[in-house]
């Protein structure tokens, strides 16, 4: 019998227990670490794929997307235990930390998943500490999420002082380069307010950072973006007219005929 059973805390803590395959597309809004109690999971981003097994630990960041397949058998339900970080937790916990101990020349990682060394006790202790409460159905006090919050994230600067970079990322010199950003997103469908979220900034300071990058608005770089992107699909042979439009983040195939002859001089189809 197909069983499903998803236990959230705050959406901080969140255990999931399957006892058949699922898969999800997947979009971080908080950075991320999931530890797999038991079955299998595989990731997938941008053509990569990680397998996780029982006792693994990963790290995801916040801005990515990723295609989770969660694996179970009939001696083997899937089951995960999540913590999520939100903004105003770890802004309050980056007040609290001594700034002398804090290093500077961290740099964040380009990746967007990290799995965790094996075995280490105290991810393991971190994480089948909550387990009794799932299982219970007795909700962590407030007090009790933050505490695992504050170990989950000492877990993470003790694995690689880089991880200082991925989490604060809302602070100089850590903020996310805007079109290091764009240049990997442009194609997927976000709202301005979430890309200056994902770079770690407010509306209003994204906008002020990305005039000193670009004299086009956000909006019309990232048409000329997609455009390109598209262009070079369609010269290559790699994609028809109609798989680049909507490959590259286009919604409707008219706009993008008349996007492109604006920019090309001419239509897409007699490339």
């Amino acid at each position: 019998m197909e069983q499903l059973n998803v236990f959230d805390c705050s959406n901080v803590l969140i255990a999931s227990y399957f006892t058949d395959d699922r898969g999800c597309a997947h979009e971080n809004r908080e950075h991320t670490l999931i530890y797999l109690c038991s079955g299998e999971l595989e990731i997938e981003e941008r053509g990569q794929k990680t397998v996780l097994h029982p006792g693994e630990c990963a790290f995801m960041r916040r801005d990515n997307r990723m295609w989770l397949q969660k694996h179970a058998n009939k001696d083997n339900p899937y089951r995960s235990v999540v913590l999520k970080f939100t903004r105003p937790f770890l802004r309050e916990f980056y007040q609290t930390l001594d700034k002398k101990d804090i290093p500077m020349e961290s740099k964040r990682e380009k990746v967007s998943l990290r799995v965790l060394p094996n075995n280490r006790p105290d991810i393991r202790s971190l994480f089948e500490s909550v387990i009794p409460y799932f299982d219970s159905g007795v909700k962590p006090s407030d007090d009790v999420l933050k505490l695992k919050m504050i170990e989950g994230t000492y877990l993470l600067l003790n694995t690689d002082k880089n991880l200082y970079a991925s989490l604060f990322d809302f602070t100089n010199p850590w903020k996310i380069d805007i079109l290091d950003y764009l240049n990997e997103n442009y194609m997927y469908d976000l709202s301005m307010e979430e890309i200056a979220g994902y770079t770690g900034r407010s509306l209003a300071t994204f906008k002020r950072d990305f005039a000193k990058v670009s004299d086009l608005t956000p909006q019309k770089w990232i048409i000329k973006r997609r455009l390109e992107a598209a262009h070079n699909l369609i010269r290559s042979g790699k994609k028809k007219v109609t798989e680049a439009c909507f490959d590259v983040g286009f919604k409707n195939l008219s706009h993008f005929s008349k996007v492109y002859k604006e920019a090309y001089g001419y239509a897409p189809s007699v490339i």
